[in-house]
């Protein structure tokens, strides 16, 4: 059975969030548009992306993420997932976290 898969683009903090999800409709909240069953690639391995895994933190919680309509860019429905992202909303670049360093010595 064909399950139906968004690309939902929006709004947050200054950054574009891609995000995967199941379910994408316009909510019983009037102006705000409801993503739920959001999609996350689970690594076993020693690779991990870390965007995916902020991402994965930070919307892990919520089973319906209600986005103001005004803050949605784009909904698209794809047939496979790609790679979600969080992007410099002026320059289109992925914001990468960097890896912690140690501190330097005094």
């Amino acid at each position: 059975m064909f399950k139906s898969l968004y690309k939902v683009s929006f709004l947050n903090l200054g950054k574009v969030y891609e995000v995967y999800a199941r379910q994408v409709a316009s909510g019983s909240l009037w102006g705000f548009v409801e993503v739920a069953d959001l999609v996350f690639d689970v690594h076993d391995g020693l690779v991990v992306d870390p965007t995916e895994e902020r991402l994965r933190d930070e919307f892990a919680q919520p089973r319906v993420l209600p986005l103001p309509m005004q803050s949605v860019l784009r909904v698209e429905e794809v047939e496979r997932k790609g790679q979600s992202a969080i992007r410099d909303a002026e320059s289109g670049e992925r914001v990468v976290t960097p890896f912690p360093l140690p501190a330097k010595p005094r």
